[in-house]
């Protein structure tokens, strides 16, 4: 007995499912790529990282370091990129960000997550 997959195909903004079979599946099951901005991530954290402006030099070591693009920014008024905030919908709470963050800045430090 087969098992069948449902895919959706995006073209001209309009979305439609196709049913493919086991064997039209990708090695891996291997996706597009893109399609992580449908599925909000960051619900099942332990710890969120919490993002301190005031101390933030906006080096965007952290914007770099992050896995998930959760660290937002921004232009300035000077046209300059800047760190504007944290994106916790697709935050994980890895820490990678925190950790990364300049030692003597520490504009981002890890806190439990309140339920």
């Amino acid at each position: 007995m087969k098992k069948d997959m449902t895919k959706k195909l995006f073209c001209d903004e309009q979305i439609y499912d196709k049913k493919l079979t086991v064997s039209e599946l990708s090695v891996g099951g291997v996706i597009e790529a893109g399609t992580a901005v449908n599925f909000h991530t960051g619900s099942w954290r332990s710890q969120r990282p919490v993002w301190v402006k005031e101390r933030c030099i906006s080096c965007l070591v952290c914007w770099i370091s992050c896995p998930d693009s959760c660290i937002k920014i921004a232009p300035d008024e000077k046209k300059i990129t800047v760190v504007t905030g944290i994106d916790y919908d697709y935050c994980k709470g890895c820490g990678i960000c925190a950790k990364e963050c300049l030692s003597k800045i520490k504009a981002i430090n890890m806190e439990n997550e309140k339920k």
